[in-house]
């Protein structure tokens, strides 16, 4: 195999050489840590794409060496070779250069679990049959030891015939330095030995490879001899004939199905070398183990599962106001900075009331986003969040789903865009479609604004017990998210998409202590994609809406304010008049008259009607447009926008924003789906417009309905 390839590069008339990159693949099993030891060994020098032809996502970045850089790609976590979910197949095909466009790695570093060698090594034999440069990167050490397992490295080496292994931990970086050492040489590395677990398919897949030619690996022969790959299963039919093959298949496996066969071999080899190089722990530790196992019981499980939500939002409302009143405070000083420097005009209306109180009223809430970011990161890192699929797999059972779909509807807390992505390790494309269109219902961060806006405004800052009862009714809307999207599981399970229940099994990770660094680049990136979005859709949406709430102009003597009336008015009396008149005659007024029949049983006035159909493509741009109305046709300007809305009235002086129609309203935003990117990936995932319509109208359908249903009755009552 070529290591590297050589290019000449011109510079200043000189021909300088210059070795390519070469590309290393990290590979393991999933929750080993293998994403940590990504990020510490590229920190922000990194990528992410698809690969070519799949929306699986590629994470590739570069490790700086002493005399070179590599090319290091993150492959998604597998247990074995053999996987059938898109994630897995993919990551497969990546290391034996089977994807179109993306060059087969020159090397692998395979990330193993120290704390569950057992499951590392079983993948680990298999891609010795790979016959390319390997390293092994012994994760977990730390943990491993904390827990009283001891691991001799040196027998570890021998039996994975002579390869580096590098104990790490990729929380404290001890080890990191030896491991980069290793990996500039990694495509020096000699070629690993023959798997000592099952000689003779190893011996006959060679044998086989030399006489079948280049198309052929080892690994194509094995794979075809174990029926995991049909295509190569059906071409080694063809060249060798069914007879050959029968005979060969006979002679390996017997009677017996290849994959049971090879699940014997390769697992009675891990034991031995299991039972050589590890040291059990001492009672002490048993003991803590033990402590573990009981909180994987459903009851201690589930009660510290809702303790750690209820503790997530209390934190998003507690922590985050005095960051917020910062930023609101600040957004205010500017824009009435701004007026007073520009005069009143429609320039400084644009800056002040477009710019600022548009896109500013979503960034306020930046720091309950950043919160709930950190905390959802903290637990995936402790190994957490993948112990809830264990927890929550039999309720999920209950509705025709597995533990294998709460991952992906968990994820869709942050945002539904990358959860319905990560439902490709569902290998069943029904539960995967039934998870996709469940996921939608879990509360986005978009919707958060939406909340923390209506729940600061209308729901009292008191305390129930030792919590805020903002706090439980954030928690109470979560719930109901999660309600909705297991309704829809179960509807979806039980009519257009019934089928078997699906098989999951299961390795729970140790707990673990997550690493400042990576947490602190999810983060940013996080924080980063939020802005991004503030500032681009969010900004042209909140212009947009201003041009539509100020133009055109109404003549101040075209206001509808009698003589007789003016002089009973104070001067900010007939202003306030004449902001609602201007608003009420605008474009933005006029859109939002013809519309209003429509939302009116919800208890929707005009305005209100505006901002939410505003925010169909993106829910989050709904507090942007609400910001701008209010403060193009402000009463005060003092006033912030949660003020706004509690002294918003009707013609008739009623006010608009009752209990009835906010609790409506938040029951709306919790069932619609108003997000055009998640459209998109519904489409793109499913391969098919059928999907993405039918969830568009159905949650938008019962969003509506709850709507009405609640407002209706809570107005009677």
């Amino acid at each position: 195999m070529i290591e590297s390839t050589e290019v000449k590069i011109p510079l200043s008339g000189i021909g300088i050489r210059h070795k390519a990159k070469a590309s290393i693949a990290l590979i393991g099993n999933p929750n080993t840590g293998k994403s940590t030891l990504f990020n510490r060994l590229t920190g922000l020098r990194q990528t992410t794409a698809n690969f070519p032809g799949v929306t699986v996502e590629k994470h590739q970045g570069t490790v700086e060496l002493g005399n070179r850089a590599l090319n290091l790609i993150d492959l998604p976590g597998i247990y074995s070779l053999d996987g059938n979910s898109a994630d897995e197949r993919i990551a497969v095909d990546v290391i034996l250069g089977r994807v179109a466009g993306t060059q087969r790695p020159s090397g692998l570093l395979v990330v193993i679990d120290a704390t569950h060698i057992y499951q590392g090594l079983y993948l680990m034999e298999q891609l010795l049959e790979l016959q390319i440069p390997t390293m092994v990167a012994l994760t977990m050490i730390d943990a491993a030891t904390a827990n009283g397992i001891s691991i001799d490295v040196d027998k570890l080496r021998h039996a994975l015939g002579g390869i580096p292994v590098y104990p790490v931990s990729s929380i404290s970086g001890h080890g990191l330095d030896e491991l980069k050492e290793g990996l500039e040489h990694i495509t020096g590395v000699e070629t690993p030995q023959v798997p000592a677990s099952w000689p003779e398919l190893s011996e006959t897949a060679q044998q086989l490879s030399q006489q079948l030619g280049a198309d052929w690996q080892r690994i194509d022969v094995i794979q075809a001899l174990l029926q995991t790959h049909p295509g190569f299963e059906g071409r080694l039919s063809q060249l060798l004939g069914n007879e050959v093959v029968y005979e060969l298949r006979s002679r390996l496996f017997g009677n017996e199905p290849p994959s049971a066969v090879e699940a014997r071999r390769r697992y009675k080899w891990v034991k031995s070398v299991i039972d050589d190089i590890q040291v059990q722990a001492p009672l002490y530790v048993k003991m803590g183990a033990r402590l573990v196992r009981w909180t994987n019981r459903p009851w201690p499980a589930t009660l510290l599962f809702l303790a750690v939500l209820l503790l997530v939002f209390q934190a998003v409302f507690t922590w985050a106001t005095p960051l917020m009143d910062i930023i609101d405070t600040t957004s205010s000083e500017l824009g009435r900075w701004l007026v007073a420097k520009l005069g009143d005009n429609a320039f400084s209306s644009f800056l002040a009331d477009g710019v600022i109180a548009g896109v500013g009223s979503v960034v306020i809430f930046l720091p309950q986003i950043l919160i709930l970011f950190l905390f959802i990161i903290i637990l995936e890192d402790t190994g957490y969040l993948a112990r809830t699929s264990f927890l929550m797999d039999r309720v999920m059972r209950t509705v025709g789903l597995s533990g294998q779909s709460v991952i992906p509807m968990l994820s869709s807390f942050a945002c539904a865009v990358p959860s319905i992505m990560a439902t490709r390790v569902i290998p069943d494309r029904r539960d995967r479609i039934a998870t996709i269109l469940a996921a939608p219902f879990m509360t986005c961060s978009a919707r958060l604004p939406i909340y923390a806006l209506l729940i600061a405004a209308f729901v009292p800052n008191q305390s129930v017990g030792w919590m805020n009862l903002q706090g439980l009714v954030l928690f109470g809307l979560y719930l109901l998210g999660i309600i909705g999207g297991l309704g829809t599981a179960l509807m979806l399970k039980s009519s257009a998409l019934k089928g078997p229940k699906p098989h999951f099994a299961q390795a729970l990770p140790e707990f673990r202590r997550p690493n400042i660094q990576t947490v602190a680049i999810k983060l940013f990136d996080r924080g980063r994609i939020f802005l991004k979005r503030a500032g681009t859709v969010i900004f042209v949406v909140a212009i947009l809406v201003w041009t539509l709430a100020y133009f055109p102009r109404m003549d101040l003597e075209q206001a509808p304010v009698s003589t007789t009336i003016s002089e009973s008015l104070d001067q900010e009396s007939i202003e306030s008049v004449h902001s609602a008149a201007q608003m009420e005659q605008s474009w933005l007024g006029r859109i939002g008259r013809t519309i209003e029949p429509v939302f009116k049983p919800l208890g929707w006035d005009w305005r209100v009607s505006s901002a939410v159909v505003a925010g169909f493509p993106a829910r989050e741009v709904v507090v942007a447009v609400l910001g701008t109305i209010y403060a193009v046709g402000s009463e005060t300007d003092d006033q912030n926008l949660s003020e706004k809305l509690r002294s918003a009235t009707w013609p008739d002086g009623k006010p608009i924003f009752t209990l009835p129609m906010v609790l409506g309203l938040l029951v709306f935003y919790a069932w619609c789906l108003q997000c055009a990117a998640t459209l998109a990936t519904i489409r793109r995932e499913t391969n098919s417009w059928r999907w993405p319509l039918f969830a568009w109208v159905y949650m938008t359908s019962i969003g509506y309905t709850g709507a009405l249903v609640i407002f209706q009755i809570g107005s009677l009552l």
